[in-house]
């Protein structure tokens, strides 16, 4: 082989030759660049983000071979090819395919949340459910798209968008998998992305659906739980949610897990290893394999398949977990507003709006903005009632999507 043969092999076998036979994939590279901005300079949810702009990037640079979309279309998966033939993000992906690392980051949430406020204020669970509205407005609005739009998604792919109004993305990536995995990608970047936007897109929602008089109430200091309570807590919500719903015992019972580590008192060390080297181990390999199943196309045994990234149904997507995370916000101020009649005044509407399980952003969006209105009150641990009530009605919610359309 001359000096000729030899540059002209390696320039028909680069990524700069494969880079332009599909415009795709210039596309996708450059959102990935624009994701990594977001995350970095705007700081835009970045411990998960970046990880997912790097994976995108990685994916849709030509033959790299880390990732084969193409290898998860069919069911069943066949491991062996995946074993043989995969790249390093193949075998990491099969920790989300599996539902793995979802579960895994619950146990580490689970042991960075703080049952406390809730149990001091029962009520604040009804406001953790009220704000799970935009999970089933958005699952409804997906079933009726095709009715008035060129964009049809069927019942699976419906309740796995509808889960983006909890505001959740571990359970998001969850519902996914196991509904719609060909959807994962634009699913988890919504997700998140929405998380991220907690501060932009709530206020303004807040300030509409309340009164000035509402947004300065200033409630009372709550009970002092037990320690009694927090432990029994984590176990009895186990046994009577798994009961009712058993699809959602992964979910719910490594939250549950994480939380009891944390309570008990007697496992410290596995506590704080749950909440740091755990969380951070498992999120980098969900980042970057969630990011790498955001490509342009998909090769297929037809050629180039028209499920990709770049598609109708992305912006399906992007605008109905919008609407999906506004009428949560919506739900849970409205039941905000029902408690301050019911209880003369007494609550503060603004806390609903924390009824989302984004722990712990929302909950601080409600203080912010109540402060705003009355510099001496103080709403975030009453906000955080809903809050971490909100994680166990976005991981039920689920929980009732699989079991129905699974």
């Amino acid at each position: 082989m001359n000096i000729k043969d030899v540059l002209y092999k390696l320039g028909s076998e680069s990524g700069f030759a494969g880079l332009f036979e599909h415009w795709q994939s210039i596309v996708m590279i450059a959102l990935a660049c624009l994701l990594l901005y977001l995350a970095i300079v705007k700081k835009f949810e970045p411990l998960l983000l970046v990880g997912i702009a790097f994976g995108m990037l990685l994916a849709n640079l030509p033959f790299g071979g880390l990732m084969h979309n193409e290898f998860y279309q069919n069911t069943p998966i066949n491991f062996d090819r995946i074993l043989h033939d995969g790249g390093l993000l193949d075998i990491l992906y099969l920790g989300v395919k599996l539902g793995i690392y979802p579960c895994l980051i619950f146990i580490g949430i689970g042991a960075m949340t703080d049952f406390g406020p809730m149990l001091a204020r029962p009520s604040s669970m009804l406001l953790g459910a009220a704000a799970q509205l935009g999970i089933y407005a958005a699952f409804m609005l997906a079933r009726s798209l095709g009715l008035f739009s060129p964009i049809s998604f069927t019942p699976q792919e419906a309740a796995a968008i509808g889960i983006i109004g909890g505001a959740d993305g571990p359970t998001a990536i969850y519902s996914a998998t196991r509904l719609a995995p060909h959807l994962l990608g634009p699913i988890a970047v919504a997700a998140y992305s929405y998380m991220a936007l907690i501060p932009l897109i709530q206020p303004p929602l807040m300030r509409l659906l309340t009164t000035n008089k509402e947004r300065q109430v200033v409630m009372t200091q709550a009970r002092e739980v037990s320690k009694t309570e927090k432990i029994i807590f984590p176990i009895a919500v186990t046994v009577f949610c798994v009961l009712l719903l058993p699809s959602v015992a992964p979910l719910i019972g490594c939250f549950m897990l994480g939380n009891l580590f944390k309570e008990c008192g007697v496992v410290d060390r596995l506590s704080d290893t749950v909440q740091n080297a755990l969380i951070n181990i498992v999120t980098i390999f969900l980042g970057l394999t969630v990011g790498a199943t955001s490509v342009g196309y998909l090769a297929g045994a037809d050629g180039v398949s028209n499920i990709g990234f770049l598609s109708l149904k992305t912006i399906g997507i992007v605008v109905l977990g919008l609407l999906a995370f506004c009428l949560s916000t919506v739900g849970g101020l409205l039941l905000g507003k029902l408690m301050y009649v019911i209880t003369k005044g007494k609550v503060n509407p603004l806390i609903g709006s924390a009824g989302v399980s984004a722990v712990p952003m929302a909950a601080r969006v409600s203080q912010d903005v109540g402060r705003k209105y009355n510099p001496t009150n103080y709403l975030l641990m009453h906000a955080m009632g809903p809050n971490v009530a909100g994680v166990i009605g976005s991981a039920v919610a689920a929980g009732f999507m699989l079991a129905v359309f699974a």
